[in-house]
This record gives structure tokens, sequence and C-alpha cells, in this order.
């Protein structure tokens, strides 16, 4: 997923309650779901976030010399300034680029 595409808030704004009903007609569905998804994002975000900084990482044996690295600390503020993963969930739901699915209502429905 690309991070500086994603359009959307960087602090937390207030919401209509009747958005987070569209799709599933319940609110504790629709922050499980929100979850779910805010966590899959904070996993992809923290993986990427580590395979930046790798590449500029130093192998120093010594524990008396700790080198400042510019280039890892421009990554992790660019990181910082990014959307937290709530948000961008909020956002991909509201938008209606999330797919999900609950079993139980597609099992109930066949009865």
């Amino acid at each position: 997923m690309d991070f500086k595409k994603i359009r959307t808030e960087t602090t937390v704004v207030t919401r209509q309650k009747d958005q987070f009903y569209k799709g599933t007609g319940n609110i504790y569905e629709t922050v499980a779901i929100l979850t779910k998804r805010a966590n899959q994002i904070a996993t992809e975000m923290k993986e990427e976030l580590n395979k930046k900084i790798e590449e500029f990482a130093t192998n120093n044996d010594s524990l008396e010399e700790v080198f400042e690295n510019r280039e890892q600390i421009e990554i992790a503020k660019f990181y910082e300034r990014l959307p937290k993963p709530t948000l961008i969930a909020i956002h991909e739901f509201l938008h209606d680029e999330i797919y999900f699915r609950n079993p139980r209502k597609d099992s109930q429905d066949d009865f």
C-alpha cells in the first residue's frame, strides 16, 4: 500500500454515527471491522518502516559509540506524519474501500 497517496485527516474529527451503520446495520460489527483493518494497516506500515530503516542500518559492535543516522531519522519523521492506521481504516470504510463479510449472516440467509 502506498501511504503517500492516502488523502485523509491526520487528526481525529467528529463523525456522524449514522455513517457507521452503512453496510453492516450494527455499530459494534463496524467497530470490529475497523479494528481488524487498522491492525492490518499498522502491521503493513511497521513492516515497511523496518525494511526502510534496515537499509540504512550500520553494524556497530561497540556500545560506546552511537551514531545518529540522518536517513533513519528522516524516514521515522515521515512515518510519524502519516495518518494513523485507525483514521485510514475509517476513511476506507466510509468510502466503501473495505471488503468485509459476516459468515454467520451468510449462513443464516441459507435457511
